[in-house]
């Protein structure tokens, strides 16, 4: 597992993880939820503009059905998959493959995302990445988002979301409630 806030790296360490595979000889396969069409619709891409091919999937049983003959699976932006993608990755682990995946740990409300916490309990490993808070410059732990949209998937970049450390997650947090009412 692969996890941290927006902007910490995420998906450049999986495209770097999954690049050493290839470079290893291990036939790879890399997943991505189809919605997430932000760069690319068959490449999982990094903030930094990295690439790698990928396979867009509707829902995480897909995975099942295309990662047959693959040595390592690699996932991206697990938090936007369906809450069986822990059965999934359970599933190609007894199955022999070696799973990798990314994705936030928690949303824009500082709270557990989607599959992911399910992913962290059941991982062998975990990796946590931080970014750099965009106001004090301390290690960021949450995504803060800067406009007014309650729904828990907004698809953004630095235009909607940025990297805050907790204190200024919260601080932000609280003078957005107070001038909301």
């Amino acid at each position: 597992m692969i996890c941290g806030s927006m902007f910490s790296g995420k998906t450049e360490e999986l495209i770097r993880r999954l690049k050493r595979v290839k470079i290893a000889g291990q036939s790879v396969e890399i997943f991505k939820p189809f919605q997430d069409t932000r760069y690319s619709v068959n490449e999982v891409v990094s903030h930094d503009a990295r690439t790698i091919l990928s396979r867009p999937v509707k829902d995480s049983a897909e995975i099942l059905t295309v990662a047959e003959n693959i040595e390592v699976v690699g996932i991206d932006e697990a938090q936007f998959f369906d809450m069986e993608l822990r059965n999934v990755c359970e599933e190609l682990a007894l199955r022999g493959h070696r799973v990798i995946v990314a994705g936030l740990d928690m949303d824009f409300r500082g709270r557990p995302f989607g599959p992911m916490p399910d992913l962290l309990a059941v991982a062998e490993y975990v990796t946590k990445l931080h970014a750099i808070c965009n106001h004090c410059g301390n290690l960021a732990t949450h995504t803060y988002r800067k406009t007014a949209d309650a729904e828990t998937v907004v698809l953004g970049e630095t235009d909607i979301y940025e990297a805050r450390c907790r204190y200024c997650y919260s601080l932000g947090n609280i003078l957005e409630l107070r001038t909301r009412k």
